[in-house]
């Protein structure tokens, strides 16, 4: 080969080289910056948080970021792929299919909000070092986050929050004594779980609860007898349950004279939502002047609400999306809604915080810690999330103000990161601490109805407690040599009843931080 043929081959090989490797220095940096997005949530439009509801909002957020130019890195974009979690255990299956079948490990997860369906998720997301952030999960057994879920982070109020915000209410009203009434028929379980978060809440400040569920989709609920139960529990009833349900018991309450004062009944709503809890008296029937009369001894606990002028064009525009896909609705920006939107600039923040410290989006761990203790703008107002990973919780109290027009109003409002409770100026309430009777001075009602006569003893009082003392000591007498011949056998007995006992308590609790069973 002539020396000039051979030195014009080696200056081709060595250009197509040079472009090989930069080629795949190019895909390798274009790699890099591309953030997989795996979305899980159902595909059925009954949910709330259905994908064709949330889609709007997570794409409006992403194009926000991108139109704005300093909402990720240069170069950075989203690549985002939907799967339907079916609320089970079809999103830990997408999840483990998209890693070991297509070779595709995502940056980061959005959802579940099922809890069923995000627990293991989130230990998967763990193990796998991989952001999950939700507007679900919102059970108390998530706030534990030092191990299993510790890739977590709630962009909405966990039900934990909610319970805070009760506690300051009763502080207000010096109460430590309520009655959770609550609706478990639905597969989420939502209002169990919201229950659940009081119940934590309120069993560490050792108040005392009665607690009562019903199943609200069933035939045979008869609703007089599910408020006659409450007659023999605490005055101050917190309940859960669908707006009809609650209007239901609230008309029962009143028909059985429980409107007078002497109980004061609160309503979660939850999600910003009227599915669930809706305040609203009014449905148009016969019934509606009862119940305005009954639903002013009724307050509602929601969501805070603010109004931005952005979040009306994002309301707007989530709301014409969905109707194209024929969902017709009242409630288009619903609290999933604006938690999804709001996830996707907390993971933005969080990235951009990383890459200046030279780590990249690969460090899940690195990515999860800066999305907490922080707080931004969200499309509805201020997000602050605490050091666990969980937003707090802003929420209002709405009650009626004018019990002749049967206006309801916002009473009061709670900031859960100040965890401050701020009563509006002139709020009359239906009750008064004189006539509702709480707390200690029911105890004294069952104990001491009739004025004391006589502060002596009597002739009879006395020989009553003679005859009482010898039959005392007949009876010690027999107890004691019982206790003696049987002592082995029951000491036997109760060991195994405590091994017993152990060994359900331990299964119990492992069940429930396993798959969150409420046996």
């Amino acid at each position: 080969m002539p020396p000039w043929l051979l030195g014009s081959l080696c200056c081709v090989l060595a250009a197509r080289t040079a472009l090989g490797g930069g080629s795949a220095a190019a895909e390798e940096e274009e790699e890099e910056k591309l953030i997989r997005v795996l979305v899980l949530l159902p595909q059925d439009d009954t949910y709330l948080f259905s994908l064709g509801r949330v889609r709007p909002a997570i794409e409006y957020a992403v194009r926000s970021l991108r139109e704005s130019g300093s909402g990720l890195p240069p170069g950075y974009a989203f690549q985002l792929t939907y799967e339907d979690s079916a609320c089970g255990n079809r999103a830990l299956f997408s999840l483990v299919d998209m890693v070991a079948l297509q070779h595709r490990r995502p940056d980061l997860l959005l959802g579940p909000v099922c809890e069923y369906a995000a627990a293991p998720v989130a230990r998967l997301a763990a193990h796998w070092d991989v952001p999950m952030l939700s507007a679900g999960a919102l059970a108390a057994g998530f706030g534990a986050k030092g191990g299993e879920y510790s890739h977590l982070t709630r962009v909405a109020p966990a039900y934990a929050k909610m319970g805070e915000m009760l506690l300051a209410l009763f502080r207000h009203h010096q109460w430590s004594r309520a009655t959770l009434l609550y609706s478990d028929s639905n597969p989420e379980r939502s209002c169990y779980f919201a229950m659940e978060g009081v119940h934590v809440v309120f069993q560490e400040e050792a108040f005392h609860m009665a607690v009562h569920s019903f199943d609200e989709s069933s035939r045979h609920l008869d609703i007089d007898d599910v408020v006659r139960a409450l007659q023999t529990g605490e005055r101050v009833v917190i309940m859960c349950a669908s707006g009809d349900t609650i209007r239901n018991i609230m008309l029962a309450a009143h028909r059985q004279g429980m409107t007078n004062g002497e109980y004061a009944f609160f309503n979660i709503e939850l999600f910003n939502s009227s599915s669930y809890g809706n305040g609203s008296w009014r449905r148009g029937d016969k019934h509606d002047l009862e119940a305005k009369k009954a639903y002013s001894y009724l307050q509602t606990v929601t969501l805070l609400r603010t109004v931005k002028p952005e979040f009306e064009k994002f309301s707007l525009e989530v709301k014409s999306s969905v109707q194209k896909q024929g969902l017709h609705e009242d409630d288009y920006a619903n609290m999933f809604v604006e938690g999804f939107h709001d996830a996707i600039l907390l993971y933005a923040l969080a990235l951009q915080e990383v890459l200046k410290f030279g780590f990249s989006k690969k460090d899940g761990e690195k990515i999860v810690q800066q999305t907490r203790n922080r707080t931004y703008e969200g499309i509805a107002g201020q997000v602050s999330i605490d050091a666990n990973g969980d937003r707090y919780g802003d929420f209002s109290v709405i009650g009626m103000t004018d019990p002749e027009a049967g206006t309801q109003e916002v009473i009061g409002d709670y900031y859960g990161k100040q965890g401050r409770f701020e009563i509006r100026p002139n709020v009359k309430y239906p009750w008064n601490h004189g006539r509702l009777r709480l707390d200690e001075s029911r105890v004294s009602e069952h104990t001491n109805n009739t004025p004391c006569k006589s502060c002596g003893l009597g002739e009879s009082a006395v020989t009553g407690i003679v005859v009482g003392a010898l039959l005392g000591a007949g009876l010690l007498m027999a107890f004691y040599f019982f206790r003696k011949k049987y002592r082995i056998t029951i000491e036997r007995r109760t060991r195994q009843e405590d091994c017993n006992m152990g060994k359900h308590r331990q299964l119990r609790e492992d069940s429930i931080r396993s798959h969150f069973s409420a046996a």
